[in-house]
């Protein structure tokens, strides 16, 4: 983990860089030191049906929610998702002084009960790292 999804309206799809969005929410994430490459999941949904604040159609949102493994304190966890929501904002300020927006994120933190894994990504990382191509 984390699991990063960013939900966004339709009608900034071509303007908000989304390639690069992901990529840079993707690496902060990691760079926080807080998670572990190997869990990170970034993906976008973009969101036709919406409605924003009085409806006209210039209105927009980002909301990213960040889907964490139960454990970590609350500082650790506000200073996670503070430096993602930092590159979130800084990546949309140039469509947020063109246009209605609203930028968000959210920190889930997931029962270690209800949340089942079968991964062998770290494996695989571990592997590379160490010039090979199989665990």
């Amino acid at each position: 983990m984390p699991h990063i999804v960013i939900e966004y309206s339709s009608n900034i799809r071509e303007r908000m860089e989304l390639p690069a969005l992901i990529e840079r929410l993707h690496e902060t994430a990691i760079a926080t030191g807080v998670f572990p490459r190997g869990g990170a999941r970034t993906r976008a949904a973009e969101r036709s049906d919406y409605r924003i604040a009085d409806g006209h159609p210039d209105n927009a949102f980002v909301h990213v929610s960040m889907m964490i493994g139960a454990g970590r304190d609350a500082d650790t966890r506000k200073r996670a998702a503070r430096t993602v929501f930092d590159a979130l904002v800084a990546h949309m300020r140039p469509l947020f002084e063109q246009i209605p927006l609203g930028l968000t994120l959210e920190v889930r933190e997931l029962d270690p009960e209800l949340s089942f894994k079968h991964n062998n990504l770290h494996d695989h990382l571990r592997a590379r790292a160490a010039g090979e191509e199989e665990p």
